[in-house]
């Protein structure tokens, strides 16, 4: 590389940043740059790797479903880096750590709290959207697929390899493999072939030394703790590889909606006992809202049992007939349908081109929170008529209910970092949207409200939630990873249950300097202990 077109390019680069940076840390990206330019010698591709504010494509590559941690977070990334060979990722955490600059990883931008985008500290985001390959074995068994894809790239790779080869992750086409797969992955065939992350047999990450390591010399903790441990904590994953399902050619899905005055409390009630239990082939979610009465007008509940078969309808009508009659499910509300047809229709692109499962931009993005609970003993009627009042009050409120059983009874709780298996009946949902930035405080106060009045319907000791619907009230949390044992103890508990002593040491022993970091990121025990307030502690062990 030629010196003087060296300092050409930094020379353009660093006048994007004096002029109309949003920081006072200018001088500190100007020297992660030229870090990058000198060190790894990346003169013809820096200007389409690099972006800052001041570039047009920068606001897009910020695009994300929800708007809110980027309208609170007091820090925009000053650098986006596009990386497209592993050597410039490598070069990113170099650079990063020789500068003390921090680094957010960002795989598809659904992070519930905006941890892949945003922070509370200067920082760069390395956005993996290009390594997004999906590699599909000869024999259909196995793909390896980059982290930087999408659920809905993935899953148009395989709807064109064959019409019987599916993969059970979620239902959002725009969510990032990266997150959702190291998080644990639940979707409409949980109860059958249960999470992404438990059909990952290999992957590759980039280690918090730079190096790039596989199954065969990472380590069966490391590796353990990225199937359900959140990836993020232990480097950049690069790639998974996981195993591919077989599915029918027609599946059969419906959804049937019942009001409050069509006696959707007790179906819902009766869902808690047949959900978990029912045949492993057939997975029914409700979905619950407020809604207008078609025949009152006035504000009621809507419950919409949204359901995915691996059959035919014939088939699936006399299993509900014999498990769940009171439901009335009829031949009319039964679609058949191609697998990855049901992929559209839960996607809300029924009848579309299969392309459209290759856009990455979230749909209408809005200010969101979520939450979520578990549970393990059935709702009484009572308190089911006490979310009811709360629907109601809330225009821009969901609840969601997935149930469990079925394959996730076969995994012990310690098998993978993800502990939600055997007695979890279903997995809750709390989602709450709104448009305007002024109205978050209120609507926020809606939530937490509703949350509290769970509490007694759900898991205890601890109350568990789950860690891909990441959600900063539980603890108190801290800027850059700097996480107090009382902090920690209280969302890895939930998160993690008894795993989270695991992951600790796992994170301990591979990034003790806790280089890969995030406000609910697992911490070394050198940062618990650093900000430990208690005096001792039964739980970390060197």
């Amino acid at each position: 590389m030629e010196r003087t077109s060296v300092k050409f390019l930094l020379l353009v680069l660093t006048n994007l940043f004096f002029f109309g940076a949003s920081s006072s840390n200018n001088h500190g990206y100007h020297d992660f740059l030229e870090c990058i330019i000198h060190e790894f010698q990346l003169l013809n591709s820096a200007t389409d790797l690099i972006y800052t504010p001041q570039n047009t494509t920068y606001a897009s590559l910020l695009l994300t479903k929800n708007l809110s941690p980027a309208a609170t977070a007091p820090e925009r990334p000053e650098l986006i880096i596009t990386p497209r060979q592993e050597s410039e990722i490598q070069a990113a955490i170099h650079c990063s750590k020789m500068l003390n600059l921090p680094i957010r990883v960002k795989s598809g931008g659904h992070d519930y709290e905006g941890l892949s985008y945003t922070s509370q500290t200067p920082f760069v985001v390395i956005d993996m959207r290009n390594f997004r390959s999906v590699t599909i074995s000869g024999d259909g068994k196995t793909a390896w697929v980059q982290t930087g894809a999408t659920l809905g790239q993935f899953y148009h790779a395989l709807a064109l390899r064959s019409r019987t080869l599916g993969f059970p992750a979620g239902v959002c086409p725009t969510v990032g493999i990266g997150g959702h797969f190291s998080g644990g992955g639940f979707g409409m065939m949980s109860r059958k072939f249960a999470l992404a992350a438990d059909h990952i047999v290999d992957a590759r990450i980039v280690n918090a030394d730079g190096e790039i390591v596989d199954r065969s010399n990472m380590g069966e903790d490391l590796f353990w703790a990225i199937r359900g441990g959140g990836g993020t904590s232990f480097g950049i994953v690069l790639e998974f590889k996981v195993t591919l399902v077989t599915v029918p050619e027609i599946v059969t899905v419906f959804n049937v909606t019942r009001r409050l005055e069509e006696n959707a409390t007790e179906l819902v009630h009766r869902w808690q006992f047949v959900a978990n239990k029912i045949d492993d082939e057939l997975l029914i979610r409700v979905f619950m809202k407020p809604d207008v009465s078609p025949t009152t007008g006035n504000k009621t509940v809507a419950a919409s049992f949204s359901s995915l078969f691996l059959g035919r309808a014939q088939d699936l009508l006399q299993i509900m007939q014999r498990e769940f009659p009171e439901l009335g499910l009829t031949e009319q509300d039964c679609l058949e349908m191609s697998w990855i047809e049901s992929v559209l229709f839960y996607s809300w692109f029924r009848d579309q081109p299969l392309d459209v499962l290759l856009d990455r931009a979230p749909r209408i993005p809005t200010y969101f929170k979520g939450k979520s609970d578990y549970v393990s003993t059935p709702f009484p009627l009572e308190g089911l008529r006490g979310i009811w009042r709360f629907l109601i009050e809330e225009d821009g409120s969901e609840l969601q209910f997935s149930p469990y059983g079925g394959a996730f009874n076969a995994f012990s709780e310690t098998e993978t970092p993800f502990p939600h298996r055997r007695g979890t009946i279903f997995m809750i949902e709390y989602d709450v949207e709104w448009a305007n930035l002024h109205q978050s405080e209120a609507h926020l106060d809606w939530l937490r409200r509703l949350y509290d009045y769970m509490e007694s319907y759900v898991t205890k000791s601890p109350r568990a939630a789950y860690v891909n619907y990441r959600d900063l009230d539980i603890g108190r949390n801290n800027i850059e990873g700097e996480t107090s044992y009382e902090q920690a103890s209280v969302w890895g508990l939930r998160y993690f249950n008894n795993n989270f002593e695991r992951l600790v040491r796992v994170k301990t022993k591979v990034d003790p300097n806790n280089f890969f970091r995030n406000e609910q990121s697992i911490p070394p025990i050198s940062v618990l202990n650093k900000n430990r307030k208690t005096s001792q502690s039964n739980i970390y062990i060197d």
